[in-house]
């Protein structure tokens, strides 16, 4: 049966799409888990809540940072059905005890405009769905070239390293979104994921992806060491790893270096798995196949 039917009768219908909506430690999937809080393992374990509760979150969410009024919130989840204000205070108040267990110095995540309604503060990212069976018996595809650049992990004790490895996230970010036919998560989505231990399949899985980029970045003296790892996220088997030695001088131009050298070897990596992929539409190797010859020419440029 499907879920939040009296908000999507009002329009609010971001989660009719499929998306998955990601803020602090939650995920919100209105056509799957609906709220997931992730546990120490970096696994989302689904919480339990209404479903008056989860339209009110959805609304919200929806609408991060903005003013969402009270008579907005009842319309879109009670639609014409006439209820008591005191209604959406408890639903808000169950809502606030399920998302703000951890944010006792922040102070509440839904911020009360006295006499107006209320504000959803945590930023919050959209992700691409889990692959879940259609109507037909089939599956969702999933994109192909389709990839995360996780955040490198800052191995070192130096503050300045961490924007270092950042910096080479976001790069990469830029750097693989204009391969041809390419899906690339979005940074802030990514970054969602800093310093947790997850299964590459689980973040597939939760994205909609099939390739994981991992990293990380390492200072000894002078000496600064980059690793990079190209991961199947349907196996979690590696595809591609490489390891890049440097001296410390200009970080910028090393960091354009590195970025540069690992977007091209990717670009190679990522094309010729996918034209080695099995496929029903002999066809569809013309839009592979265009994708390497241009990456041989940047590569031999």
């Amino acid at each position: 049966m499907e879920r939040l039917t009296a908000a999507k009768a009002k329009g609010w219908d971001a989660l009719a799409t499929g998306d998955i909506f990601l803020f602090e430690e939650f995920r919100l999937d209105g056509q799957g888990d609906g709220l997931s809080r992730r546990d120490k393992h970096g696994v989302f374990v689904p919480i339990s809540i209404g479903l008056r509760t989860l339209d009110i979150l959805v609304v919200l969410v929806e609408r991060s940072g903005s003013l969402v009024t009270k008579e907005e919130i009842m319309a879109a989840v009670w639609g014409r059905t006439v209820v008591e204000n005191a209604n959406l205070t408890v639903q808000i108040s169950a809502l606030r005890r399920k998302l703000d267990h951890r944010r006792s110095e922040e102070g509440s995540c839904i911020q009360t405009v006295a006499a107006r309604g209320y504000r959803f503060l945590p930023t919050v990212t959209i992700g691409k769905p889990a692959l879940r069976p259609e109507r037909s018996g089939g599956s969702r595809s999933v994109p192909p070239l389709s990839i995360v650049v996780l955040p490198f992990a800052n191995l070192s004790n130096d503050p300045e390293r961490r924007c270092f490895a950042e910096g080479i996230t976001d790069d990469l970010t830029t750097d693989l979104s204009r391969i041809e036919n390419a899906f690339v998560i979005s940074r802030n989505t990514a970054f969602t994921y800093t310093d947790k231990p997850v299964d590459p399949r689980q973040i597939g899985r939760e994205l909609g992806v099939r390739y994981v980029l991992e990293g990380s970045v390492r200072r000894s003296a002078d000496q600064i060491r980059v690793n990079a790892q190209l991961i199947n996220a349907e196996t979690a088997a590696h595809i591609w790893a490489e390891r890049f030695d440097r001296t410390a001088g200009d970080l910028f131009a090393l960091q354009d270096e590195i970025t540069s050298r690992i977007a091209v070897a990717l670009d190679l990596e990522l094309v010729a798995a996918e034209a080695g992929r099995p496929t029903a539409h002999p066809d569809a190797r013309d839009y592979i196949f265009p994708g390497i010859r241009g990456s041989v020419e940047a590569a031999d440029a």
